[in-house]
């Protein structure tokens, strides 16, 4: 097992589909922001088996680069990039690692100053000399160590710098994100015709898997959710082994990660081929808080807040359309945020004060969870924000519940 890890792992050295002159660029633009020295330490090499290698995602942003043990240092008029150096022993199990001696190190890192991790500590100090602040990600336990050789300098968090430049998405990182939404939608529509009474939600969660991974994604963005009958409203359900039956709905919220970029996507459908009425009336007012929470998208507009924003809209829509049992309004049913940024994870860091703009890649997911009726509906699709609106990149696959019923077990 270990053997065939080795394997695959070696792969290209810089993220697909992203240039080093756009890297240098995501570079730059953070380092015009730096009142200080910023410290990122990429992820190590883990001894769980169960995965292989995958960068930390705001290294992966900045640098491009998948192998393991990186740090980079940053300020407004130097970054230096550190590798560790080279395992022969290791490298029988890994595959050749590039060096911070070999020539090429700067060719292939995109970065002109390559140092070795021994290196580090005294090229902290030097850049320290002239720097008021230390950037470093919270909870970094290896930033926490080195941040003890400079006791007096302020310290800040790098998150939110780093949030605001991945919020906004390059022609380059939306391409790749259509990519993995377009193998996603496929992913949903084979498990649509697939779905029949009396199959394991782990049937169809395989189903989905399978197509994405035939399409040569590298994962799942997300534990995949296939949640039948009483499981539909539970949020994060994921251990799909329950049999599902006719008359009951089943909520699919799985996505892929291909090329290192995630998408999101939920589609609710009916088990036995055809809604319920209830169910259909459930699906049509999560349906209409989505189309008008869509809608009203637009640069300037906020997701959550006070105010007007787009979690109001759909949650005011919820509330004023359908009664439960007793009835009562459904709001109190709608018991999760309505949506979020969609990048290199599938929940991408952002900034929660700001408003959106052309670029930004979010979800809208309004969801009605009534426990006492075992109805969840939850639709979920990844959109791109337009200068005049927004353009939903999962929009392939079918909303309308007359549609979906058509392609379910066909």
């Amino acid at each position: 097992m270990r053997l065939l890890l080795g394997l695959v792992l070696i792969g290209p050295l810089l993220a697909d589909g992203i240039t080093r002159d756009e890297y240098r660029t995501r570079r730059s633009e953070l380092r015009k922001s730096l009142d200080g020295l910023m410290v990122l330490f990429g992820a190590d090499e883990s001894e769980d088996l169960h995965t292989g290698f995958f960068q930390d995602t705001n290294f992966l942003y900045l640098s491009g680069w998948r192998e393991p043990g990186a740090v980079m240092m940053l300020t407004a008029k130097e970054e230096v990039l550190f590798l560790p150096p080279r395992n022969p022993r290791s490298e029988n199990f890994t595959g050749r690692k590039l060096g911070p001696d070999d020539s090429n190190a700067p060719e292939k890192t995109g970065f002109d100053k390559v140092l070795p991790r021994y290196a580090l500590e005294t090229t902290f100090l030097r850049l320290l000399e002239s720097s008021r602040r230390i950037y470093t990600m919270p909870r970094d336990e290896q930033a926490r160590k080195l941040r003890q050789l400079a006791m007096f300098h302020e310290d800040s968090s790098a998150a939110l710098p780093i949030a605001r430049l991945r919020m906004n998405k390059s022609p380059a990182e939306i391409d790749l994100i259509q990519k993995t939404t377009d193998a996603t939608v496929a992913a949903h529509l084979a498990a649509w015709k697939k779905i029949k009474p009396g199959l394991h939600e782990y049937e169809i969660g395989a189903v989905m898997t399978n197509v994405y991974f035939e399409r040569g994604c590298e994962r799942s963005a997300y534990a995949p959710i296939v949640g039948s009958g009483p499981n539909s409203v539970v949020l994060h359900y994921s251990s799909n082994h329950r049999r599902m039956d006719s008359g009951e709905v089943v909520v699919m919220d799985v996505g892929a990660e291909c090329s290192d970029y995630a998408t999101d996507v939920t589609r609710t459908v009916p088990v036995g081929g055809k809604f319920t009425p209830r169910q259909r009336e459930i699906y049509n007012i999560v349906l209409g808080a989505q189309k008008a929470a869509i809608a009203a998208i637009k640069p300037g507009v906020k997701m959550r807040g006070d105010g007007e924003s787009l979690q109001k809209i759909a949650y005011d829509y919820i509330n004023t359309h359908g009664k439960n049992r007793e009835g009562h309004p459904l709001g109190k049913y709608f018991t999760h945020g309505l949506g979020h940024h969609v990048g290199l994870d599938v929940h991408d860091p952002s900034d929660p004060d700001a408003t959106l703009k052309a670029g930004m890649v979010i979800t809208i997911e309004p969801g009605i969870y009534i426990l006492e009726e075992n109805i969840g509906v939850r639709i979920e699709d990844t959109i791109l924000v337009t200068e005049n609106g927004a353009k939903i990149l999962s929009g392939a696959l079918p909303r309308e519940p007359e549609e979906v019923e058509r392609l379910v077990g066909k």
